[in-house]
This record gives structure tokens, sequence and C-alpha cells, in this order.
């Protein structure tokens, strides 16, 4: 649905996007990670034809937006629906008014208008907050109300722009879990710029990983984070506290093996016993998978290798602060 081959965007003398290609597929719910400056939103906005590109190309449903003239670029427009961190709601204006500000600019029916707005207030919770005005909103329900607007033409591709930064961590949940409602009911491609791991992980099927304007990392979400590299790791920023004696042994379990009891039954097998560090379970998009450190006696390292190697388990070395 969009394909991006060796992208390159430049603010007078300063290169923002440096040859990126990406392609995301049609009903997937895609992520843009970076921390600020990275080009996310920059990258996210040449794909709506809001900014223009100095080389390579950038297709959306076959159609290469720097070619668009005025016409064309209002009804490509039209296929794409934004919605923005701060909301971008007019104060004045009701809660329908809101979400019928694009069905009347394109000069639909009033009776569809009234229709089509109901049908979307319905779909994001706020059916009882038509008449009521952005100012006696909570965070959350202003983004659901955004969310409906940007859905009002009914478009093929949802742009999420850092949507959930400025919410607190249950309202995030509750527009994320709306988000996948959405991307599952009507279908759309959903593309999502963010900083924050625990949107990515909770929502996004793939995902690239953009710095500086380079793509440095890029993939499945469940490999990208069993098989974290450099890059990855440095992004995710999470300090470990690890024993500083003897060898500590990271372990990934994919989610074929993430409820399997394979540390209790290494322990008995080999009969070992060794210090876990910590570990956790955690959901990335639709699996659930594990990770965990532990530390062993030189002497130990190879038989534990040897055995989570044969249950499917990946695992690394890993040094005091790495």
């Amino acid at each position: 649905m969009i394909k991006i081959e060796n992208l390159y965007k430049n603010f007078g003398k300063n290169e923002i996007i440096k040859g990126v290609s990406a392609e995301i597929k049609q009903g997937e719910i895609f992520a843009i990670v970076g921390h600020s400056g990275a080009g996310k939103s920059t990258l996210l906005r040449c794909i709506n034809g809001l900014e223009n590109y100095q080389g390579g190309s950038l297709k959306v449903a076959n159609k290469e937006v720097a070619t668009l003239n005025g016409s064309e670029i209002r009804e490509f427009r039209k296929n794409i629906g934004m919605i923005f961190q701060h909301f971008a709601l007019m104060s004045r204006k009701t809660v329908f008014e809101n979400v019928a500000t694009p069905l009347r600019f394109w000069k639909f029916d009033e009776s569809y208008i009234k229709e089509r707005v109901g049908e979307l207030l319905e779909l994001v919770g706020l059916k009882d907050k038509a008449n009521a005005y952005p100012s006696e909103l909570s965070g959350g329900q202003k983004q659901r109300v955004a969310i409906a607007r940007a859905l009002a033409l009914k478009p093929q591709i949802l742009l999420s722009d850092e949507a959930t930064s400025a919410l607190d961590p249950n309202t995030t949940t509750q527009i994320l879990n709306l988000l996948r409602q959405i991307n599952k009911t009507l279908g759309i491609t959903i593309v999502l710029v963010t900083h924050e791991m625990e949107v990515v992980k909770s929502i996004a099927n793939r995902a690239i990983l953009l710095k500086d304007g380079v793509i440095v990392g890029s993939g499945d979400i469940v490999e990208l984070f069993l098989h974290p590299d450099k890059n990855m790791k440095e992004f995710l920023g999470e300090e470990e506290v690890l024993p500083p004696n003897n060898i500590n042994v990271r372990l990934f379990f994919p989610p074929s093996v993430a409820f399997d009891s394979i540390i209790t039954h290494m322990a008995h097998e080999l009969g070992i016993n060794f210090n876990i560090v910590w570990g956790k379970l955690e959901r990335l998009d639709k699996s659930v998978v594990g990770s965990l450190v532990i530390n062993v006696l030189p002497s130990q390292l190879e038989a534990v290798e040897k055995f989570v190697s044969q249950k499917g388990v990946i695992y690394e070395i890993v040094e005091q602060g790495k």
C-alpha cells in the first residue's frame, strides 16, 4: 500500500531523511520509532504530501506523492486520516461539529453527515458527548473525537503522530485498544509515529527504528525484541544492574516456549544452581515473549548454552553495563 524507496528530504542544507526505504502493507499497524529529531514526523508528513521530498520515491496506492497536483493532492488526502498529539480540535465547535467538519468541507448531504457522525461517535464511545465542547472533555475523550474526525471520510490509511504522548498510561491503553479495534473491524492501515516503546510493543505488527534520518533497525515486532541489536538496545535505554562476578546470560523466549518451565527443568536435569537476576513476560502485538537474565559459574556455561539452544531459547552473554 505504501512503498518508500531511497527517500531523501532536506530543509535547506539540513538533510532530515537520508535514503529511507520501507514498505507498509495494507491492513497492518506499522510503527515509525525513534528519539526526538530522528525524522519520524517528517517522514509521516511526506506520506500524506504535507512535506515534499528531494530524492527517491514515495508511492501510496501506486501513486507517486510528489507528482500529484492541486486537485489530485486534495483527493489523495481525502483517503488519509491523521491524528495528532494535541488533538487539534476547534474549541468553539461542539464534538458533533468537529467530527462533521471534513464532511461539510466535501459538501456531503446534511442527512448523511448526521448519520455518519452518529456512527463515528458510537464507534469511539462518545455518542452522549455530541453537544459537548472540547473544554468539557478529558484528554482521552478529545483524542477519541480526533480519531472520529480522522475517520469521517472513510480513509484507507490512518496516520498517528505521537497521538498518545500527551495521555496518561491508562488512557493511552484505552486509545491503543480503540485503534486496534478500528484496524481489525474496518481494515484500515495504521502508521504510528512514536518514541514510546510500550506503544510499539502493544499494538504494532512491524516497525522501523530511525536515528538521524536513517533506518537503523526494522522488522517484525517479535523479531526486533527477540534479537535486539546495538541500536535497539540503545533506544530502549533500559539500565540493567547485573552481578559483577561469574557470567550473566540473557535469555529470550519466543512465543512458542514463553510459558514453558524451561529454567526449572534445566536446573533439575543439569543438577546445577544459578542466580536468577530478573525476568519478565510481555505482550508484543498478538504474541507473548519472555526474557530472563541468569548468572552462572564459568564451568556451567557450556551445559547451559547447549540446553537452552535445544529448547528453542535465544541467548547471549552480557557484561555489566551492557
